[in-house]
């Protein structure tokens, strides 16, 4: 059994009331250290058994993360449980529905076990957590390798600076400094290399020594793969990384993504001892001090929103569908004190959000526009972040062949970069405001699915004629940077979207395309790439030239392109700037990471680390001011007479 997270509540007979999800477990009685819980929910029974210290830590904790869905008066006061001390296993006996909708606690994962038992099926669901820890230390101590295996990394240049006296604790007595150095003698990086120093227990492992120009100094990518292939075996392990200190953001996040988080392996499920990954940055240069405390905890935020994103993109729909992404986004919102605004199903289409409602009407789990906001006082601008969260997508009507469908549980990375970024951004301290909105929808096939012809009206008055409803995407973010600038009165608006499979073919699998309206941010961006390991590349904007791919003879535009060899990314992008106004006066950004946000098979949690590092200049953090694109002196001011108009533009640089 594992850590998870679940809450008590004062119930109505003085009694204490157990919340997990949407069930409700009433206490029973207590049998010396196991509490009996006694579920409510008419169609099954539960018992849940908690492990607690002693009596007083049940006025210890954490937050009520859901309620019964039956109309019960719950109390407003919450008794508390403390999450090292709260480990607890369900088990269910269904009696009349065998699908239970028992998923997540908190952002716990949860593993299902099915057996028959007699008078029914048991199902039985143990929460863990993924087996990884990752700790950013600014030193991770000594010990020998033999128990604690270690992957000291980083460029040969900067490993051939490091003195003996430094990496020595961590391999002595088996690593003698002549085997360290002959190992450094025979690293030939081309483009990395790696030696072992002892067994299976101690290696080093080269970066290459030099990068291109759309390349990050860091080597992001390549790092990555070299903690995966070269990092020991081990429950305890650690990671020696010796870069510049301007280098060591992005290879915290590049490190990050080398552990993810979601597994239904079965292995992993009977797997129950934690894994431990220390990480140390040894600087050197100019700046070669230890990390201060801020900056491990900065690294710490960005790597847990990396791996958050990550895992929301790894998870298929069965267990991520509109309304688990919609317990995600809660979940991250009652972490910072937020509650989220939530508009979803009729709702939807009653406000006039055509793009979104009719993407997702034909799905089993309606769809949803969802909003978290950070409003601090003082501040002197509003920022919206606005993602794409299908996910599903079968294509509709214009449906998907059996090869081009799977894989598709990825098109909410988007709204899971967001999200993740959102998390880290406000713990970190953000000084203007910030909105994180989120357009939610599985685009299914059913009776009610949108047809081919079908014209929507969406959230910007203007009307779509639907030719291809595998073009879902850009459907739901025009209603959301509409949303964004209308109702939350949005400066700068970035939306983010696996929007086009056209993208690995404009700028490949390691960067992300970028159109914006502002050739300043246009630079910004791809510098943002190099500084945070998330590389972008520029699109062509011209909508004088590509919008007139989108005429209709019966509405305001169709929602595919004509030509589709007429720079497909591109249109798709000019397409969600078309419902704002190619005219209007502040800052839109679009980044497609359709190829980016996934390495072979598992999600790489793209788009939270060039995210922090864009807006980095707005943060409270000293760590993401230093690896912002958008300081004093980067940019260079428009004209004289585009002052007036530009404000707003350049109040964030």
């Amino acid at each position: 059994m594992a850590d998870c997270i679940g809450s008590l509540i004062p119930g109505n007979r003085g009694g204490k009331v157990l919340v997990v999800q949407n069930f409700r477990f009433h206490r029973h009685e207590r049998r010396g250290e196991k509490i009996h819980w006694r579920c409510w929910r008419q169609n099954c029974r539960a018992k849940v058994y908690t492990n607690l210290l002693n009596e007083e830590d049940d006025d210890q904790g954490i937050r009520v993360i859901g309620f019964h869905e039956e109309d019960h008066t719950h109390p407003q006061d919450e008794t508390m449980v403390s999450r090292a001390q709260f480990r607890q296993r369900v088990e269910v006996q269904v009696r009349q529905d065998p699908t239970v909708p028992v998923r997540r606690v908190y952002n716990a994962e949860f593993v299902r076990h099915r057996r028959t038992v007699q008078g029914g099926e048991r199902l039985s669901f143990g929460w863990k957590m993924a087996n990884v820890l990752l700790e950013f230390k600014a030193s991770a101590g000594d010990s020998e390798p033999q128990n604690r295996p270690v992957l000291i990394v980083g460029q040969l240049a900067n490993l051939q600076q490091l003195n003996w006296t430094q990496v020595k604790g961590k391999l002595q007595p088996v690593v003698t400094k002549e085997i360290w150095q002959a190992a450094l003698s025979s690293l030939n990086p081309n483009p990395t290399d790696s030696c072992p120093l002892y067994l299976s227990h101690a290696a080093v492992a080269a970066l290459p020594s030099r990068v291109s120009r759309h390349n990050s100094p860091s080597s992001a990518h390549f790092l990555t793969r070299l903690v995966r292939t070269c990092l020991p075996a081990g429950n305890n392990r650690c990671i020696v990384m010796v870069c510049e200190r301007s280098e060591v953001f992005a290879s915290a996040c590049a490190i990050s993504r080398a552990f993810p988080l979601f597994t239904r392996r079965s292995a992993s499920s009977r797997r129950t001892e934690k894994k431990h990954v220390a990480v140390e940055f040894v600087s050197v240069g100019q700046d070669n001090g230890p990390l201060e405390v801020s900056t491990l905890e900065c690294l710490a935020n960005a790597a847990d929103g990396v791996r958050l994103a990550a895992r929301i993109v790894d998870t298929p729909c069965s267990e991520m569908n509109t309304d688990d992404f919609l317990e995600e986004i809660k979940a991250v919102g009652n972490g910072l004190g937020i509650t989220p605004t939530i508009i979803r199903g009729e709702e939807l289409k009653q406000k006039g959000f055509g793009g979104i409602y009719g993407v997702g009407k034909a799905a089993q789990h309606p769809p949803a526009l969802a909003v978290l906001s950070h409003t601090p006082s003082g501040a002197t601008q509003t920022i919206a972040w606005v993602g794409k969260g299908i996910v599903y997508d079968t294509g509709g009507l214009s449906i998907k062949g059996k090869t081009t469908m799977p894989g598709m549980k990825r098109d909410c990375g988007g709204a899971a970069a967001i999200l993740g970024a959102f998390k880290a951004t406000v713990k970190q301290g953000f000084k203007d405001n910030l909105h994180a909105v989120f357009c939610l929808a599985e685009n299914s096939v059913g009776p009610t699915a949108t047809r081919p012809d079908d014209i929507h009206t969406l959230y910007s008055g203007k009307t779509v004629e639907i030719n291809n409803t595998d073009a879902e995407g850009r459907l739901v973010l025009s209603d959301g940077v509409v949303y964004a600038s209308k109702d939350l009165s949005a400066d700068i608006i970035l939306d983010m979207a696996t929007l086009t499979g056209a993208q690995g073919i404009s700028t490949g699998k390691y960067h992300a395309a970028v159109m914006t309206n502002s050739e300043q941010w246009e630079a910004a961006c791809v510098r943002a790439g190099r500084s945070s390991g998330d590389l972008a590349h520029p699109l062509v904007y011209c909508p004088e030239l590509h919008f007139s791919e989108f005429t209709s003879a019966v509405a305001d535009m169709k929602n595919s392109v004509a030509d589709r060899e007429n720079a497909q990314s591109s249109c798709a992008g000019l397409f969600i700037g078309s419902h704002l106004g190619f005219d209007w006066p502040g800052i839109w950004v679009h980044v497609d990471i359709a190829s980016p946000v996934h390495a072979g098979e598992r999600a790489t949690g793209f788009g939270v680390a060039m995210l922090l590092s864009l807006f980095g200049q707005a943060s409270e953090d000293p760590l993401l001011n230093s690896v912002s694109p958008l300081g004093a002196g980067t940019v260079k001011p428009a004209s004289e007479d585009q002052m007036g108009r530009d404000c707003k533009r350049r109040r964030l640089i």
